[in-house]
């Protein structure tokens, strides 16, 4: 049973949903880090609902690439060891800006590539210290075939994608295991506002596939199961016909 769950991504509905059923396989201690931390009440209520004994507030700015050993370093020394770590920072961001606002499309792919490889990098050295624990990915089915509809965030997810799984490999016979999670369109927060897509799913329904997931000690997991089925067909339409997808 694990002890202590450290969600980087804070106000992430998935995380922490996630983060509230590893409570409930056993799970005492979870630790929030986002930014404006104090700002996370209703996280922390979900948590102790779900029946968590302490839930720590940590302040975590993802693009700030030089604090992440530093916070690692630092929840080491109080907690001992981090048992599960759910990575679930990440922005959508505007594509139609990003296309022609360079700035914007590089603030893209820096926090949802850039700053995972940085911060993953660090918490294999971490864990592999540790000789345990497990990390949760979470990629994109946008990154599986980039669509022009989204290329910006999709290519981000399909480094991402790429960088997970084969950390996951470099971790075999560590003690450390690595989940890539690759979700279809979730309803939730950063999608609001947007017409849901085929396949769509809820903050609850990712976590709890991703938690019988890590029950099965998996490396990978398709949210809905149906998108591995479709995205392997998807693969060999033209690209005429692809670049006029829908995000």
């Amino acid at each position: 049973m694990s002890s202590t769950v450290l969600v980087l991504g804070g106000r992430s509905e998935i995380g922490v949903e996630l983060a509230a059923r590893l409570v409930g396989d056993g799970a005492r201690t979870v630790v929030l880090a986002a930014r404006r931390s104090n700002d996370l009440d209703e996280q922390e209520a979900l948590l102790r609902e779900a029946g968590a004994a302490e839930v720590e507030r940590v302040e975590f700015d993802a693009d700030d690439l030089g604090t992440h050993r530093t916070l690692l370093d630092d929840l080491t020394a109080r907690h001992g060891t981090l048992d599960d770590v759910i990575v679930s920072f990440g922005i959508l961001g505007d594509q139609e800006r990003a296309e022609h606002d360079a700035e914007h499309a590089v603030s893209i792919v820096h926090t949802d590539y850039v700053a995972h490889v940085s911060v993953l990098t660090h918490l294999a050295t971490v864990l592999r210290a540790q000789g345990a624990g497990r990390l949760v990915v979470f990629s994109s089915v946008a990154g599986v075939r980039v669509r022009r509809a989204n290329y910006v965030y999709g290519s981000a997810k399909a480094g991402l994608d790429g960088f997970a799984a084969g950390l996951a490999d470099a971790l075999a016979g560590s003690g450390v295991s690595l989940l890539v999670v690759r979700p279809g369109f979730v309803v939730g927060r950063m999608t609001e506002g947007m017409s849901p897509a085929p396949f769509s799913s809820t903050p609850g329904q990712v976590a709890d596939a991703a938690v019988r997931a890590l029950r099965r000690g998996r490396v990978e997991v398709w949210v809905p199961f149906a998108l591995r089925v479709l995205f392997g067909v998807l693969r060999y339409v033209p690209r005429p016909i692809w670049r006029r997808m829908p995000r």
